[in-house]
């Protein structure tokens, strides 16, 4: 539970893709996530970083991945502040393991928690792979964290491993970004709504709150409950304020 503090809000964001080939100016993407974290830090109680905030991240043993100096330096400025950074990881930086927790500070989540906030009870995740709904993911998803595959995968240079996995990164955006399913389905064809519901079948929750899907949606789901998709920064920058009474999207347009 976090503790109350006045006059403090809890953030949430997802989806920044940090270093996606389909992103022109990489530094001043960065920098403009980092410009809104400046910007929310005097009045943030805790951080959810919701996954896929790097399009592509592979830890190595003695190797990380070049780049994203502002905003790993940000991170550790949170964390040394006392403020807590959750770091859920996504489909794109599913293989974050030991380095970032230790050297920024963060929280790692590699599942969906459940949280109270301010007394409202929270079902906080990135989204992929939840349910039994999208099996074609699930497959693919349990391929990138088999270990023994992980273990092949660090075998490879790095600069073939990571250029390898950007060209499949960018085919798989463009090819979501252009399809159906880059828009809202409905309610009775959201995979994670339809998770959502079978979640509330077996334990009320105030709120579920996801990224994964790149739309921003806040609608009500259930007897009582709110459904959150919290949209990315990649076309929206959308965000997720909870003021310890109402959740609210938010968008950045500096």
């Amino acid at each position: 539970m976090e503790l109350q503090q006045e006059g403090k809000k809890i953030y949430f964001a997802s989806d920044v893709h940090l270093g996606a080939p389909s992103i022109k100016d990489h530094k001043a993407h960065e920098k403009m996530f980092v410009d809104w974290l400046n910007e929310i830090k005097p009045s943030t109680k805790a951080l959810y970083l919701l996954g896929d905030i790097f399009d592509f991240w592979y830890e190595y043993r003695y190797v990380a991945p070049r780049g994203f100096t502002r905003f790993l330096g940000k991170i550790a400025e949170f964390t040394d502040a006392g403020i807590p950074v959750h770091f859920f990881t996504g489909n794109h930086d599913i293989w974050v393991f030991d380095y970032l927790p230790k050297e920024t500070g963060m929280v790692l989540h590699r599942e969906p928690v459940s949280v109270e906030l301010d007394g409202k009870k929270f079902f906080i995740g990135h989204g992929d792979g939840l349910g039994p709904y999208d099996k074609g993911y699930n497959f693919l998803k349990s391929i990138f964290t088999n270990t023994t595959l992980q273990w092949l995968f660090s075998r490879l240079h790095p600069n073939f491993a990571v250029g390898l996995a950007k060209k499949w990164s960018a085919h798989s955006r463009l090819k979501n970004e252009n399809s159906e399913e880059a828009k809202f389905l409905g309610e009775e064809k959201e995979y994670l709504m339809l998770y959502a519901k079978d979640v509330l079948a077996k334990e009320y929750f105030d709120y579920f709150i996801f990224g994964h899907r790149h739309i921003d949606i806040n609608r009500p789901i259930g007897d009582g409950s709110r459904f959150v998709y919290l949209g990315d920064w990649v076309k929206l920058r959308s965000y997720g304020v909870w003021d310890g009474s109402t959740f609210e999207l938010k968008y950045y347009k500096k």
